[in-house]
């Protein structure tokens, strides 16, 4: 098989680099890829240096497998490519989320969705991939009505360029190339993607559709706000929710903690409750700050907290394809 990598150098990239190792992908040849001004650089991989190529090289080698992290516009132009020369392709860009024909896949809850044959499959936002894991097994079982989301990113999710911007600013020094349009450091600031024309942005646009679209239910409300706050790694959200039938808070615990993939965190009794620095390097979704919402029916609060980079991008990426693999879909 060979497997090419869209994107190689950065920071997805790089991930999706160590979860391959980890999950064991096997593939004969390998093709990193990243823009022109990395070509010829050394990527290493399993003790083995391979020089960084070019897409139009990359195309030419016609991948089996394409793992692909370079932004939306590349994906637009390059995805369709490597498809028509039959290659399985997995964007972890937005440029397809919400194509009616291309499956947006999380494994542990839709990866029946799946199907064989060349085609681009959209991995999802990464505040999306973590909000749903912890919200399936709720919804499966007692419906869900409607979501108030608050997230609190971290400038990882901006990719490299947010994380020189709060290096540098940490640093006492202004970044050359902000990622932000004010500073990160010691500040929140409520602004993730484009505005649109009624205030919301498109992180915000993308939590509302993508939630929807994985759990196969397009009559949930969702409202949310996305704020980036000073952190290297890690994306928290608070979620409120309202379920469609009554629930106990027991059950509510039980099916977290049995859901694959999921950690309840929530013993506050000891200060228990999951946070994005211990959560870095780890693919669970963590689940805690449990309480019943006495202000409506059926109401339920919780604190969400994953790797933005791993569980939220390469991890869940790499899943995929192994879901593919170890199914013959590929």
């Amino acid at each position: 098989m060979k497997l090419a990598l869209i994107g190689a150098t950065g920071l997805v990239g790089q991930k999706m680099l160590e979860v391959i190792a980890e999950k064991a992908i096997q593939f004969e040849v390998f093709l990193p890829v990243a823009s022109e001004q990395s070509v010829g650089k050394k990527i290493i991989f399993r003790q083995t240096a391979y020089p960084v190529i070019t897409a139009k090289q990359a195309l030419e080698e016609r991948p089996d497998l394409v793992l692909m992290s370079a932004g939306a516009g590349v994906s637009r132009k390059l995805a369709p490519l490597f498809v028509e020369r039959g290659a399985l392709v997995i964007d972890n860009s937005s440029a397809w989320r919400k194509d009616t024909d291309k499956a947006l896949v999380v494994p542990e809850i839709n990866a029946t969705t799946l199907k064989k044959g060349p085609q681009i499959i959209a991995n999802p936002n990464c505040s999306t991939i973590q909000l749903v894991m912890a919200l399936a097994p709720i919804h499966k079982v007692f419906g869900l009505k409607r979501l108030v989301l608050s997230t609190y990113q971290s400038v990882s999710g901006s990719g490299q360029k947010g994380v020189q911007q709060l290096e540098m600013e940490e640093l006492g020094k202004n970044s050359p190339n902000p990622a932000y349009p004010h500073p990160i450091h010691r500040n929140v600031i409520p602004h993730g993607g484009e505005f649109n024309s009624e205030g919301y942005t498109a992180e915000e646009e993308k939590l509302v559709f993508e939630t929807r679209k994985i759990l196969n239910d397009h009559q949930i409300a969702v409202t949310a706000t996305v704020v980036r706050v000073p952190v290297n790694g890690g994306h928290s959200i608070s979620a409120n929710i309202e379920t469609q039938k009554p629930f106990e808070m027991d059950d509510i615990r039980r099916l977290i903690q049995t859901s694959p993939g999921v950690v309840l965190q929530d013993n506050p009794d000891q200060n228990i409750y999951p946070m994005p620095l211990f959560a870095s390097g780890l693919d669970e979704v963590f689940v805690g700050r449990l309480r019943r919402d006495h202000s409506i029916p059926n109401g339920l609060n919780l604190w969400i907290v994953a790797d933005n980079l791993r569980k939220g991008a390469a991890t869940n990426a790499v899943q995929i394809a192994k879901h593919l693999i170890d199914n013959n879909l590929i």
